[in-house]
């Protein structure tokens, strides 16, 4: 009888659905203090791990991908440690979630600015719309907003 009351327990929770910010993205416009600008293609992957989502940025190229940074944050707002590609740390990340498709982000750092924004998804939830504000040690205030595509 325990046996099956833990096999239905994991069946709900193996079906249980995915954060709706999980997916593959890819930037699809940037704008700087409000001038658009190019960049170089970036993706967006969210992954779930556990109670938690993965967040790694990446370039693609031809061959591979270059992963520039990566974290694994609760969406509770608590701290986690952000990792550059060879796997050093590099500043904390906070994620909680505001409503179903709203998500805070705080990114900071040593010798990095600090930024704090909005992650939302669209109502048919094809775009990812991030916005954030940074304050550079020196104190040079930046708005940056990211449209990314759900791939």
């Amino acid at each position: 009888m325990r046996w099956t009351a833990l096999l239905v327990a994991g069946a709900l929770l193996a079906a249980a659905p995915a954060d709706p910010l999980a997916g593959k993205w890819l930037l699809m416009s940037q704008q700087i203090s409000g001038e658009e600008t190019a960049g170089r293609p970036l993706i967006l992957e969210i992954r779930p791990v556990g109670d938690a989502l993965q967040f790694e940025y990446s370039v693609p190229s031809k061959a591979s991908k270059a992963i520039t940074l990566s974290f694994v944050a609760r969406l509770d707002g608590s701290a986690s440690d952000v990792k550059d590609a060879q796997g050093h740390k590099i500043g904390t990340a906070k994620v909680s979630r505001g409503n179903a498709l709203e998500y805070s982000l705080t990114l900071e750092g040593p010798n990095r600015p600090t930024a704090s924004g909005k992650m939302k998804l669209s109502a048919d939830r094809a775009t990812l719309e991030c916005s954030s504000d940074s304050v550079a040690p020196g104190g040079a205030r930046t708005h940056t907003v990211q449209v990314f595509a759900r791939q």
